[in-house]
């Protein structure tokens, strides 16, 4: 087995595995108040379908990136409902219950979403690339990896609470040796593409970063908790699912060290936010605010 089938292996292992992890410690009561509420629903899909993925490719132009670039920085730009925004939302004290929800809806419509947005933004960055866009072999890998495990986890949830229960903390725990080892992996086989991904390239990435968690923010709704929920949900993009639909469909170019280099960009600074928020909400609390002097 080849390196490059070896890390697209593992990658969508890993993403199966937290999808139905993800699934165990979701309630379908979240997902349903969330789905509920409109509002919240439509500022959710403009944020992270439209606002996003315009900002991704305003950056590509601007700075000026190889195809290579501009199609990491538009996989994840297109691909919302990553796992790791509930808890970092607990951590931040924020709308955990929302996070969940909106988590699992856009994972869910970034099966039908997602392919459609790079059938027709990639054209517009990537011209006379060679790169091509392999539509019914992404949405299979999408379905594959992301919502029949998802979905499973969530069955089992509602159905099976006292079983969801007890596997949650086995689940989480595989999840955390597989991520590692595919990091490991996939920094070990891509170090020196790495190493290409320029400063100004890095800089702009922090902008589109800065940009998704002011436009989550603002679209949050009137009270921090839920804007927190809707700035982390909408920042921290699905790198599991880019780095499946990039190892499968551009294996053996440079779009994989992309995603890495952005993925592992945008959950640093979100969770340097995120510790910032719990320090100030800690700050905030009335018992801290009685015992002052």
């Amino acid at each position: 087995m080849s390196l490059d089938r070896l890390i697209s292996v593992l990658v969508a292992v890993t993403l199966i595995e937290m999808m139905l992890a993800t699934g165990l410690g979701v309630r379908l009561a979240d997902v349903i108040r969330v789905a509920g509420n409109g509002q919240q629903l439509l500022s959710a899909g403009l944020i992270n379908y439209v606002a996003v993925p315009a900002a991704a490719i305003v950056l590509i132009l601007l700075v000026g990136g190889d195809p290579p670039f501009a199609v990491g920085v538009l996989l994840l730009a297109v691909c919302p409902g990553a796992p790791y925004g509930p808890p970092l939302t607990a951590l931040a004290r924020g709308a955990t219950a929302t996070a969940v929800g909106l988590m699992v809806i856009l994972a869910g419509s970034s099966v039908v979403v997602a392919p459609l947005l790079l059938f027709f933004l990639l054209p517009l960055t990537t011209e006379a690339t060679g790169l091509q866009l392999h539509a019914f072999a992404m949405v299979e890998a999408i379905m594959v990896t992301q919502l029949l495990p998802l979905c499973c986890g969530l069955a089992i949830s509602h159905r099976r609470p006292d079983l969801a229960k007890r596997w949650l903390g086995p689940a989480v725990a595989v999840g955390k040796v597989l991520n590692a080892a595919a990091l490991v992996l996939i920094l070990t086989s891509q170090f020196p593409q790495l190493l290409d991904v320029r400063a100004g390239r890095m800089m702009g990435m922090l902008s589109l970063l800065g940009f998704s968690l002011a436009a989550g923010w603002s679209a949050g709704g009137r009270w921090s908790a839920d804007r927190k929920a809707m700035a982390l949900t909408t920042s921290i993009r699905n790198v599991g699912l880019g780095l499946v639909i990039a190892s499968s469909t551009f294996a053996g170019t440079p779009v994989v060290a992309t995603v890495v280099v952005y993925g592992l960009l945008q959950l640093l600074g979100s969770f340097l936010l995120t510790l910032w928020w719990r320090r100030t909400s800690d700050e905030l609390r009335p018992d801290r605010q009685a015992s002052a002097p």
